[in-house]
């Protein structure tokens, strides 16, 4: 079964690891086997990983969209993923469904709960400010 990708002008998406930008006018690209993809909304450029959780985004994005859970990337992930559960335990279930992805190289859903984290971690920051 293949896959119908529509992409608006301009829009970039990266396909196999590739960075593939659309030019002028909307374009339709027929995936025809499997292959890694992230659309544009779905990108994290390392200038964007301002926070915790969105540089654990940005770490699992690198995975998903390369050679997989590499000793690097582990390395920073559990370094991340151990510093935001210190600072807030209450992120444990969203990184332990995370984690349980990334441990069976389900990189894509685990960047769906990586979103959530982030909107997670949003609301924490939001909560503190007006406390402050």
């Amino acid at each position: 079964m293949s896959l119908i990708l529509t992409l608006k002008p301009g829009e970039r998406v990266i396909l196999g690891g590739a960075v593939i930008k659309n030019g002028p006018a909307v374009a339709h690209l027929q995936i025809e086997n499997k292959v890694t993809l992230l659309r544009q909304k779905d990108i994290m450029a390392e200038s964007d990983a301002t926070s915790p959780c969105r540089k654990i985004y940005l770490v699992v994005q690198l995975m998903y969209i390369g050679d997989g859970l590499t000793t690097e990337l582990a390395t920073l992930y559990w370094d991340l993923v151990r510093d935001v559960l210190a600072a807030a335990p209450s992120t444990n279930d969203l990184i332990s469904q995370m984690s349980e992805y990334i441990v069976n190289s389900n990189f894509y859903a685990a960047l769906k709960i990586t979103k959530k984290l982030i909107s997670y971690e949003e609301e924490l920051i939001k909560h503190a400010t007006t406390l402050s």
